[in-house]
């Protein structure tokens, strides 16, 4: 593939890295970093995963200074989870498009309309919208908080309309859906499917439940147009844990680009082809060593979450993390 994986220029890298070994140590900090970051930075993070993995990293973690490589909803999950902690973002402006697409105002309108609904929230979400939710989930675990509720209840699932819809199908369940959607996921569209179907036919196709083909992916499947055997329909930590399994030498990956970055390390004698090499999240991208380097050595930037407030997010985040 043309699009690299990584950022910093190897030289400038090494400097950087060791730059930062020697502030981690000051610090007695750790790095958690997310599946869809830059190599390096992956590299040299004490723990790489999905968020759900990094939230239960932050809270076991005794290390009083934590550096959170990935996106602000994330940072705020482990000081939500670990308040006597230092917890840094090394660049506050890392959003989600995803957390943007629903506020809590929004949400106490929506749960407004339907009195006595359980609320799940994809833990892609700020801290306001977890505070008024029942559950937070991820798409790993998704189906299993799906099933833990009463199956007489209203679910209401927010903000991810094609994980939600996935859920749906899956569950049969009476879920009413968010219409959010991530910027990148939803950018994977069938087509992309059906080309790389067509220009690799034996490789195993791995979909993440985000992704905007995951409902014509499923009706595919119904109905025989796609054959079951080889596709896959994955949560990011699904996909590695996959890819590792399987015989099959060859896997095209339907999400964000950085986790080819941590298949290829695990694997390396098996190919792993981006479903589209434009499927990036900018927000992401914005974690650089330059940027984790300054924020151990000026301690910036911080993030906190006001004590009621996460008093009331953390039970519907140690919901998510106890299934």
């Amino acid at each position: 593939m043309s699009v690299s994986l990584y950022h910093t220029p190897p030289e400038a890298a090494a400097v950087l890295i060791e730059e930062i070994a020697a502030l981690k140590a000051e610090r007695n900090a750790v790095i958690l970093a997310h599946n869809y970051e830059y190599g390096e930075i992956q590299d040299l993070a004490d723990y790489v995963g999905d968020s759900l993995g990094m939230a239960q990293y932050a809270a076991r973690s005794e290390a009083p200074v934590l550096v959170v490589c990935g996106v602000h909803f994330m940072a705020e999950t482990s000081a939500i989870l670990s308040p006597e902690k230092i917890v840094l973002i090394p660049d506050p402006e890392a959003g989600c498009s995803l957390a943007a697409s629903i506020n809590a105002d929004q949400l106490r309108a929506w749960k407004a309309e339907h009195p006595g609904a359980v609320v799940v929230s994809y833990v892609n979400t700020t801290a306001e919208v977890k505070a008024e939710s029942d559950y937070c989930c991820t798409s790993g675990n998704a189906e299993r908080v799906i099933r833990a509720i009463p199956e007489d209840k209203t679910i209401l699932f927010l903000p991810d309309m094609f994980l939600g819809s996935y859920l749906r199908q899956q569950t049969g369940r009476n879920i009413e859906i968010w219409a959010g959607e991530c910027h990148v996921h939803a950018a994977i569209r069938p087509a992309m499917v059906e080309r790389q179907r067509a220009a690799l036919p034996g490789a195993d196709f791995l979909i993440h439940p985000e992704c905007g083909c995951v409902s014509s992916t499923m009706h595919y499947l119904a109905t025989g147009a796609l054959k079951p055997e080889g596709t896959h329909i994955l949560s990011t930590e699904g996909m590695i844990r996959h890819a590792a399994a399987s015989p099959a030498q060859q896997f095209v990956v339907a999400t964000e680009i950085g986790v080819l970055h941590r298949m290829r390390k695990a694997n390396p004698t098996k190919e792993f082809v981006p479903i589209d090499e434009s499927i990036s999240c900018k927000y992401m991208k914005m974690i650089t060593l330059e940027k984790v380097r300054n924020s151990l050595r000026d301690l910036t930037h911080r993030v906190t979450v006001e004590p009621t407030l996460a008093a009331r997010a953390r039970t519907a985040i140690e919901r998510m993390v106890a299934l």
